[in-house]
């Protein structure tokens, strides 16, 4: 099978996970990296064993002439580089959130609808290993054909201190929006993924750190269109007793008419039916690489979908509901309202 060659723009804390799985992506080579310091683009060419370090980005595009292209840089930079990519007849996966506002996503989207361009966002959370057999749980019907709730309980603990998010990703403190639009969109598309469309939300957000901008406290009340409610109940200040809070981000619990599935911090899935003792579901998973390994996850679906030319999970207009369920949210908590998903 011939190689897909790739390249990627970033060099940020994320960034290493990326170009860590790309490493083991069979018939994949990324043949370089840009950033704005070319150094940087040189550090992670040595590290990853990559060929060639740009400074440009079109220069990079122009001279490597790519398959596909890896953005993994802040959304504000992502309109650019989208454009640039589509001038230039190159696919797409890049990282979210997808751009500053909803407006600018769907121009992004728009832009790519009329080329001849792919594009898939690098949501991976609903790629996480529990959430894909949560999810065949739930087609099965496990816990019965009519699902009650869906709920998620996240702390982090990681964004009480001064320096809060610390050296990792310290831009946090000065962005404006911060838990829903960083975090929680990962868990709308994940309850979207598992549940389906969200009709309704009501919201109240918080900031208990006074060291940063955003909120860092969510709670979320979700109605989905099929009648299921949702509630996520997620801050970044308060800690809980996981050994690893990033593994799961949290833990969720579904309630149907016959039992109930639960995601522990630790990876555990466990199913109880009505009347009986809760029972562990065994599955298998790696303590690899990003939560689970969802990062290898995505970027496998995405070069799979490129050559089998199946519609890819995320792709970027279906990914613009999430972003709407987001505004959603920020505009319940201003108008102290629930706000109908249009």
């Amino acid at each position: 099978m011939k190689k897909l060659r790739g390249v990627a723009v970033g060099t940020g804390y994320f960034s290493q996970f990326q170009y860590e799985a790309w490493n083991r992506l069979e018939h994949v080579d990324i043949v370089a990296v840009s950033s704005r310091k070319k150094e940087k683009a040189q550090v992670i060419c040595d590290t990853y064993g990559i060929a060639n370090a740009y400074g440009s980005f079109e220069e990079m595009l122009e001279t490597e002439k790519p398959d596909f292209v890896d953005i993994i840089t802040p959304p504000e930079t992502h309109t650019n580089f989208c454009n640039m990519a589509i001038k230039h007849g190159v696919d797409i996966i890049c990282q979210k959130p997808l751009a500053p506002t909803y407006k600018e996503s769907v121009a992004l989207a728009k832009a790519v609808k009329n080329s001849n361009v792919r594009m898939m966002i690098h949501e991976n959370f609903r790629f996480q290993p529990w959430h894909r057999e949560i999810k065949k749980l739930l087609d099965k019907h496990v816990i019965g054909d009519k699902l009650h709730t869906i709920n998620l309980r996240m702390r982090m603990g990681d964004g009480w201190q001064k320096d809060a998010y610390m050296n990792r990703q310290p831009y946090f403190r000065e962005m404006p929006q911060l838990l829903i639009y960083e975090t929680g969109v990962h868990f709308i598309d994940t309850f979207r993924y598992l549940i389906g469309d969200i009709s309704q939300v009501y919201s109240k957000l918080k900031t208990l750190n006074s060291n940063i901008k955003g909120e860092d406290f969510a709670w979320v009340q979700i109605e989905f269109n099929n009648g299921v409610l949702g509630f996520i109940d997620a801050n970044r200040f308060n800690e809980n007793t996981a050994d690893d809070p990033r593994l799961t981000f949290g833990s969720i619990w579904i309630e149907g008419n016959k039992g109930t599935i639960r995601l522990y911090d630790d990876g555990k899935i466990t199913t109880q039916f009505l009347g009986e003792k809760e029972n562990t579901h065994d599955y298998f998973y790696e303590k690899i690489n990003f939560a689970g390994d969802c990062v290898y996850n995505t970027q496998e679906h995405f070069i799979n979908c490129l050559r089998s030319g199946d519609a890819f999970e995320t792709d970027v207009e279906a990914y613009l509901n999430n972003i709407i369920v987001q505004d959603a949210v920020y505009e319940s908590n201003e108008k102290g309202l629930p706000v109908n998903v249009k």
